[in-house]
């Protein structure tokens, strides 16, 4: 019943090292989605996720078709601004749930939240121009512990 925390082309390793770490600490699998914006193996990265990485199950894919292909039948929420459904508006699915965030400049792009509507959510913010997102790394952690709430936090002391 692992949940599954799908970055798609993240730019910043800073970020998926501290999305790293969240996902170690709650036994959540990290799928990264390529082209990175960076090196897997940069110290930015390893850095923020400390020591964890030993115990994070990280899987990677080339791109988007790949990741579907081999995740067949996943439920995937996508997460963008553009959506009407909050996240905490959902009830999560314990098998195999899939939550995905785009790059940090860009999102997920319009063509995949189209062909996906109905599984786009999104978290709550101010109705400003000026704030526009969280942090990636943020908002992967609110999402992920309302995702574990709803759970009851499995394994979790």
């Amino acid at each position: 019943m692992p949940l599954h925390v799908v970055l798609l082309e993240p730019e910043i390793p800073q970020n998926t090292g501290n999305i790293s770490r969240t996902c170690a600490v709650t036994g959540s699998v990290l799928h990264l989605i390529g082209p990175l914006g960076f090196s897997i193996d940069e110290k930015h990265v390893k850095r923020a996720g400390l020591d964890y990485w030993d115990i994070l199950d990280l899987r990677y894919y080339s791109n988007y078709d790949e990741f579907l292909i081999r995740n067949p039948g996943a439920k995937i929420y996508y997460l963008t601004t553009k959506a009407e459904r909050r996240y905490s508006d959902m009830e999560y699915p314990k098998d195999d749930c899939f939550i995905m965030f785009g790059k940090e400049t860009a999102g997920i792009p319009e063509m995949i939240l189209n062909q996906n509507r109905d599984n786009c959510i999104r978290i709550p913010m101010l109705n400003s121009e000026r704030a526009r997102s969280l942090n990636l790394s943020n908002s992967v952690s609110v999402v992920v512990y309302e995702i574990l709430r709803q759970y009851n936090y499995p394994n979790m002391k």
